[in-house]
């Protein structure tokens, strides 16, 4: 893969770069629209795949916040059309590395030494590349590392970064600013923590020493000797990415045994730890032999105990079958608002029960068989339909708590890794808390009485056609809306 010899800076730089993406999807309208005229033909698909390359190219180019926002669309693979999809994967493990001027930089300002006068050997090229920085193989006596360099003024730009994405975002997916606001919100909150590479050492060894008694999962050691805010050491694991693991196509029973593992640490961290790793994509977990590492605990989520009750009360049959106690629970997580209209209210709640039946279908038998793609495709066809439902976009979308945003992420994740092994899992419901008597008490879910404020504008990009709807969650009729 090329590598690149600087990153864009200042407002103006990256501002004209994503300005000229926007120029790029234009004029990918403009073309589809003319071919559909004169041929007839809907030919959706190319535009979909024009469109996402030229996009992960800018934002692979921009690194930072760019980049992670197309990471994190990519975990929603049941949502985003597959071209969407196949390229913002990439952006887990395989975007454009630095040349190497640039790390011996970040190495010098860090801990005033080049990387070769700590190390015995310094692999000159990266191994991999994401959003906030790239790995390099390391080194010392007959111990190898996996050194994670931090991309230069990525945590200095981060908020203009997303400001500046945030027309293109909207444009690209059809999303409001009412809508597109509280996620970007959220992506920020989490990325000033991805670039304080001295709090993920710290996290990954706690959640390590927690969870490694319980789970049969693996997690590679860090190095505070040799990390920084901007440096992070770890163990080197020899291990393949979960997406190329199952590419090979291994055994059935190697599949079931890892998906096995990596249900069960979500499982214990979730519902024990109340704290979880918020990531997850194909590139935070090796596979070597039977074992399962997890890498990576930069975005880590805290789960209040009351909201944790509240929100899984809803995998309890019998409170889904109650209509008013449904209600109840929906109101506790301020799913349903008082402000809704009788008409709007009913709406609600038939998506809710349809989409809780529909997601905690795994937690309702004793096994369940993720190698059948009909599931997921099932969980994308909703998807698809509540978000083009003509009575759901009328409805006010700001709802719902932001701790629900990072667990619906691990939970969509993770079914999607789970699709992407095949695996056939033992499941089973967490310990869910007593049924209480009605009316329940508001839990402090994190949501904001008001609306958030909007995020400062940004430059506006050259006009175009608005594109058709794509199949992207909206805030409104996104499913267990947040």
């Amino acid at each position: 893969m090329k590598e690149q010899g600087s990153i864009p800076k200042g407002k103006i730089g990256r501002a004209a770069s994503l300005a000229g993406t926007g120029v790029r999807i234009g004029a990918n309208y403009a073309r589809y629209h003319a071919h559909k005229l004169v041929t007839g033909k809907d030919d959706r698909e190319a535009l979909h795949r024009a469109n996402a390359t030229d996009t992960y190219n800018t934002l692979s180019r921009l690194k930072g916040g760019p980049l992670k926002v197309a990471q994190m669309l990519s975990i929603d693979t049941a949502f985003l059309p597959p071209a969407y999809a196949e390229q913002f994967a990439q952006a887990h493990y395989q975007a454009p590395p630095l040349s190497y001027p640039l790390v011996e930089r970040t190495f010098q300002r860090d801990v005033g030494r080049g990387p070769r006068e700590i190390f015995d050997e310094f692999s000159q090229n990266a191994v991999s590349g994401a959003s906030i920085g790239q790995v390099h193989k390391a080194r010392l006596g007959d111990h190898y590392y996996a050194v994670k360099v931090q991309y230069p003024g990525v945590a200095d730009s981060l908020r203009n970064d997303l400001r500046m994405v945030r027309p293109v975002a909207m444009r690209l997916f059809d999303l409001t600013a009412a809508e597109i606001d509280p996620y970007l919100s959220e992506v920020q909150e989490r990325l000033l923590e991805e670039t304080d590479y001295e709090l993920e050492l710290r996290r990954g060894n706690e959640l390590a020493r927690r969870t490694e008694p319980e789970v049969p999962v693996r997690f590679p050691r860090a190095y505070p000797e040799y990390s920084s805010a901007r440096i992070l050491t770890m163990d080197w694991v020899d291990g393949e990415p979960l997406d190329r693991f199952a590419r090979a196509e291994p055994p059935q029973e190697q599949r079931d045994r890892i998906g096995q593992k990596l249900w069960d640490f979500y499982h214990y961290q979730v519902h024990t730890l109340r704290s979880f790793h918020a990531d997850p994509h194909p590139g935070n977990f090796l596979v070597a032999g039977d074992d399962l590492w997890v890498l990576d605990f930069g975005c880590v989520k805290e789960i209040p105990d009351d909201f944790h009750d509240a929100y899984f009360r809803l995998l309890d049959p019998e409170v889904v079958v109650d209509r008013d106690l449904f209600a109840a629970c929906l109101e506790d997580l301020d799913l349903l608002l008082d402000s809704d209209k009788p008409q709007e209210r009913a709406k609600l709640l038939e998506l809710f029960e349809q989409s809780v039946r529909l997601l905690s279908r795994p937690f309702a038998v004793a096994e369940f068989d993720f190698s059948d793609p009909s599931y997921l495709e099932e969980i994308r066809t909703f998807g698809e339909q509540s978000s083009t439902d003509p009575e759901l976009k009328k409805i006010g979308s700001n709802r719902g708590s932001t701790h629900g945003l990072y667990v619906n992420r691990a939970y969509f994740g993770l079914y999607s890794l789970m699709g992407l092994l095949g695996a056939r899992i033992r499941t089973e419901r967490p310990v869910l808390p007593p049924r209480p008597d009605r009316p329940l008490q508001r839990v402090d879910t994190g949501q904001r009485s008001q609306p958030p404020p909007a995020l400062p504008e940004s430059p506006p990009l050259p006009p175009t056609r608005r594109p058709a709807r794509l199949t992207v969650r909206r805030r409104a009729g996104r499913i267990l809306a947040q």
